[in-house]
């Protein structure tokens, strides 16, 4: 609530995270209308934008941690509000900056532009710009999922981006498929280790095979049933052995992509 703010240019000057903060408030869908008044939605929109233009540029600051802000920030707006036009005219300079987030962040800030990624795909939808993003992102994704020296955190994150994108946008069975190869080297390394009884493995890399196993889950959805026999010839057997995981996410993820291939099964035999 309060009184309208006055929103003042973005500058090098201005541009820093404490500025960004008082902005940034947009998980919360009513901090877009001041509580009690009533408001100019144009005047409101135009603010809105305004911001996020704003926020759009800082992603190419010097600053990591101003970038990170920056991404944060537009995430929350886009996780709010439908943007639909607004993305639309700035979806190529956006894509951009993901990208180079992606290639030159650190993990948090590599976090950030993946979970920026999965809401742009959300806000376009499927269509062939939609296509032109992912064509730009599906390989910078799958390069970071498969890198042994990024951080764990970072390939679990584009491993997630990378199933909800292709899931949106891809009308191509070809990068699909290559999409779910991708995730599959990644989970079926949980069943080679849950075969390893020295303990050496721990749970270090658990939470990046959960995520690119539920990603996987998810884009088997879509396949053809001629691929979806092909996988469960191949996992059906393999899987219920990470049901004694030690890790309870683990168990969960297991149980729910089971659950599916029974039932995709049965569509087909009963």
């Amino acid at each position: 609530g309060g009184q309208p703010r006055n929103v003042q240019p973005f500058s090098d000057e201005d541009a820093s995270i404490e500025t960004m903060s008082h902005c940034s408030g947009f998980s919360d869908p009513a901090s877009f209308t001041e509580d009690g008044l009533e408001v100019d939605e144009e005047a409101t929109q135009e603010d809105l934008e305004y911001k996020l233009k704003g926020f759009i540029d800082l992603t190419l600051d010097k600053s990591a941690k101003t970038r990170q802000a920056a991404l944060e920030s537009l995430k929350n707006a886009f996780s709010s509000k439908i943007l639909y036009e607004f993305i639309m005219e700035r979806r190529m300079t956006l894509t951009d900056s993901i990208e180079r987030c992606i290639k030159k962040g650190k993990s948090d800030e590599q976090c950030a532009a993946a979970g920026l990624a999965c809401l742009l795909c959300v806000q376009m939808g499927s269509g062939i710009e939609s296509e032109e993003i992912f064509k730009t992102l599906g390989p910078v994704l799958k390069k970071i999922v498969c890198d042994g020296t990024a951080s764990i955190q970072a390939r679990q994150a584009c491993a997630t981006c990378l199933g909800i994108c292709c899931f949106i946008v891809t009308d191509d069975i070809t990068e699909l498929y290559s999409t779910m190869e991708c995730l599959e080297n990644i989970f079926t390394k949980a069943y080679q280790r849950d075969r390893d009884t020295n303990g050496v493995s721990s749970t270090h890399n658990t939470v990046l095979h959960i995520s690119a196993l539920l990603a996987w889950t998810l884009l088997l959805t879509i396949c053809p049933m001629n691929e979806v026999k092909k996988k469960i010839e191949m996992h059906l057997h393999k899987l219920p052995s990470l049901l004694s995981c030690d890790d309870l996410n683990m168990r969960i993820a297991a149980g729910e992509t089971l659950a599916l291939l029974f039932e995709l099964a049965r569509e087909t035999d009963a």
